[in-house]
């Protein structure tokens, strides 16, 4: 009948406006789940980095204090094995027993030393700091004596651990070639050193249950090892990773690789003794040194799982409201709003994030090519910040960064200045139409304002928190903005080895 509406057409109507509310409502539920996974990732990838990274610190400091007590351990014996050498020109009966009663007092006030001896050119005991010797001992046997007896370098020698024929115990030979008057060979002097003093340094530091810490020759053979183990003294590491590829390269350094022995995932710290031929090395498992991370991650992982739920069940919500057009579209506005405060605002600090740097940066860094002004980018790190956390717990970090954060914003007073949590302990200040001079004079001004904060860290040699701060300041030249990054962050990286607590421009 003329005049009644067709309800067809009102239902076609009706999908009609419905459709782009749907439509709308997926797209912000794809958007959120991308973001917050997105976030998520980046959060978990970072925390990893950082954990890893950490880990080969403590590893190459492990490294480093291992072989210098290596080197300390052998510079001993071989001022011993010196004084030994020139009380050897005098042979006669008297002589030999002063110097055999010294070479007991040696050993009794050395607590490394296992045993003092002087062999012959045959191989003869000649001279021991034991009460005793076997019955016509001799070694020339010994790989040692062999070496010394066929090259004439006086240069002290370490040789492959074996077991004393005196003791039986495990022991790590130091020796020397002695010379007649006429450069002949005269001899071999030797220091054993004891494996069990070894084995209770490493004892002394702190490794996980599958970490591990060695002494080994430069071919690779082991000779002390925690865990210590008597079926692996001796035992060729020439074809693992550090030996084969990373040595070769340089002399240091910190590796995650898979023992040849074990066939266990390590973080290694290695270094090549400079005064002795030997390698030390200390890892921490590659398991330990993750865990905590993990548990991290995992606690995140429900955390997230919960915020999806709700975002579905919110979602399923809005699907059942979808006649209500006007309030769904508000409230994907007011979604939206807050997710983009969560993109490009740190969530500790309420200062602007990584991601809105790397945005601002560019929009400024093509402004300043267009305009030929200079701009100037700081990059700042809160000095020895984990031993802050590990000492005083990730609370009182918290508000560390929070007060660091705080100090910044107080220096920076324009509003074309951008003042960022970069990530973790580091901070970035992005200055547009900033000069060299000023760009420093503002970085020495936030490390002064740094340290009148006067935040007790007694891990720091200042026993105050600190900052070290890279500037650096151009003209742009080319529209690759990342280059100020990478400078600020690299004068960073010289004022850190420098010292710290200082600042390092470089334009």
């Amino acid at each position: 009948m003329d005049g009644i509406p067709d309800s067809s057409t009102e239902d076609i109507a009706l999908e009609s406006k419905r459709l782009p509310v749907l439509a709308i409502t997926i797209a912000f539920l794809m958007v959120v789940t991308i973001s917050i996974l997105s976030i998520y990732g980046i959060q978990v990838t970072n925390s990893k980095a950082h954990e890893l990274e950490q880990a080969r610190l403590t590893s190459g400091n492990l490294a480093l204090s291992i072989a210098q007590q290596a080197t300390d351990t052998f510079d001993e014996a071989n001022l011993i094995l010196e004084e030994l050498i020139e009380r050897l020109d005098d042979q006669s009966p008297q002589a030999l027993e002063k110097t055999q009663k010294l070479l007991k007092k040696r050993v009794f006030t050395t607590e490394q030393l296992h045993g003092l001896f002087f062999y012959d050119q045959q191989g003869r005991w000649i001279l021991t700091s034991f009460d005793y010797q076997p019955v016509a001992a001799n070694n020339s046997d010994r790989d040692y004596f062999k070496f010394h007896q066929e090259n004439v370098t006086l240069s002290p020698r370490v040789g492959a651990a074996l077991r004393s024929r005196t003791t039986g115990e495990w022991v790590i030979p130091l020796t020397r070639r002695v010379n007649d008057a006429q450069g002949h060979f005269k001899g071999v002097v030797l220091a054993s050193i004891k494996m069990d003093y070894f084995d209770k340094f490493f004892a002394r530091f702190n490794i996980d249950d599958q970490g591990a810490i060695f002494l080994a020759l430069p071919q690779g053979t082991l000779i002390a090892r925690r865990p210590f183990d008597e079926k692996l003294i001796g035992t060729s590491l020439a074809k693992g990773e550090i030996f084969s590829v990373h040595i070769p390269k340089a002399p240091a350094g910190s590796v995650m690789v898979k023992s040849i022995i074990d066939g266990v995932d390590r973080l290694f710290g290695y270094r090549v003794l400079y005064k002795y031929p030997l390698v030390v090395a200390a890892a921490n498992s590659r398991e330990s040194i993750l865990s905590s991370w993990r548990a991290d991650t995992y606690k995140m992982t429900a955390m997230i799982a919960v915020v999806l739920l709700i975002n579905l069940l919110v979602g399923i919500l809005l699907f059942k409201q979808v006649r209500k057009g006007l309030r769904v579209e508000n409230h994907l506005k007011k979604a939206r709003a807050v997710l983009e405060t969560l993109v490009l605002q740190d969530g500790l600090t309420g200062l602007a994030n990584r991601r809105h740097l790397e945005r601002n940066l560019e929009l400024e860094w093509l402004r300043a090519s267009r305009q030929r002004s200079s701009i100037s980018l700081i990059m700042l790190d809160i000095d020895l910040f984990k031993s802050f956390n590990d000492h005083y717990g990730h609370v009182a970090g918290d508000h560390c960064i929070c007060a660091v954060g705080q100090a910044i914003s107080q220096c920076v007073r324009r509003p074309s200045d951008l003042v960022v949590r970069y990530g973790g302990e580091e901070f970035a200040i992005l200055l547009p139409d900033t000069e060299p001079g000023g760009a420093y004079v503002l970085a020495e001004n936030i490390r002064l304002a740094v340290l009148d904060l006067a935040i007790e860290h007694t891990e720091n040699p200042a026993g105050l928190v600190t900052v070290s701060l890279g500037v650096y300041s151009c003209v742009p030249a080319s529209t690759e903005f990342k280059s100020l990054l990478m400078q600020a962050d690299s004068a960073l990286y010289m004022a850190k080895r420098a010292g710290r607590n200082q600042t390092v421009p470089t334009s």
